[in-house]
């Protein structure tokens, strides 16, 4: 049975338009990174049962100061998050946020200007690495070489939560863990009101420029199975609500001397 040209093409076109419907169509809930803020963004955060932490993170949130900052950035969130207005320890205050020229615009040398407030500075008071460590001076090892550890590795950022007084669990993402154990450790956190995730992940594998990235977490919307990471670098990339696979995956990546992962912070029950 022979076609006519005219068929013949016709046929054709509508084979090639059903592949592309076919490629094409992909519903919100099956895409592996969503902005939050798009339509659907918006309507997982309202959806969400596991979103507590949302809401003082992001009236404490800030972007980082540099391309290197991600982890005293999130260690300054999470800090006033729990203890901006408790009373529970003494904040710091941060002087140099004015020079001394600014100084001396003030009424009264007797009152301050600044906030109790934990910054990107001042987290460094209690912190097992130097600014100028994380920043990228030099150290040397065995052989004289210098060597140079920028930013900040997630048992560095564990031990400054910790020199700070805080609780915290860390969880390196190696074989030792697998996806479910992982996923309802951080939902359980999401869940509970004054403790916080803060996650390590490569962002190359979340299909965004940089390397290795720290933030926090802020819901779980469970219909889509994804996390909402709220990240630091406005920059680079937006918070984006993310696929558990995928986000655990970027987790479980080599970075220096262990694997990424995440950290659970709460107060400590005794404070210094």
């Amino acid at each position: 049975m022979k076609h006519s040209p005219i068929t013949l093409y016709s046929s054709i076109l509508l084979l090639i338009t059903a592949c592309s419907a076919t490629n094409h169509t992909v519903k919100p809930d099956e895409q592996t990174i969503i902005n939050w803020s798009s339509p659907e963004g918006v309507s997982r955060l309202e959806e969400s049962n596991y979103k507590t932490d949302f809401f003082k993170l992001a009236n404490h949130f800030e972007s980082q100061h540099n391309k290197i900052f991600c982890g005293p950035t999130s260690a300054a969130i999470v800090l006033n998050s729990l203890r901006v207005r408790s009373g529970a320890v003494q904040i710091p205050e941060d002087n140099t946020l004015l020079n001394q020229a600014d100084l001396k615009y003030l009424a009264s040398k007797k009152w301050s200007p600044f906030f109790q407030r934990y910054t990107q500075n001042n987290v460094f008071l209690n912190s097992p690495k130097s600014r100028a460590l994380v920043l990228g001076k030099a150290l040397t090892d065995k052989q004289g070489k210098p060597i140079k550890d920028r930013g900040f590795q997630l048992r560095q950022l564990a031990e400054l939560f910790q020199e700070h007084g805080l609780t915290t669990k860390i969880r390196i993402v190696d074989q030792s863990l697998d996806n479910k154990t992982i996923k309802n450790e951080i939902i359980e956190n999401l869940r509970t009101p004054d403790d916080y995730v803060i996650v390590n992940y490569k962002r190359s594998v979340l299909n965004q420029p940089g390397g290795g990235h720290i933030s926090p977490l802020g819901a779980y919307h469970k219909a889509s199975d994804s996390f909402l990471v709220m990240d630091v670098t406005p920059n680079k990339a937006d918070w984006v609500w993310v696929k558990s696979e995928l986000l655990i995956r970027a987790m479980r990546t080599f970075d220096t001397i262990d694997n990424r992962g995440y950290l659970l912070i709460k107060e400590a029950p005794s404070l210094p």
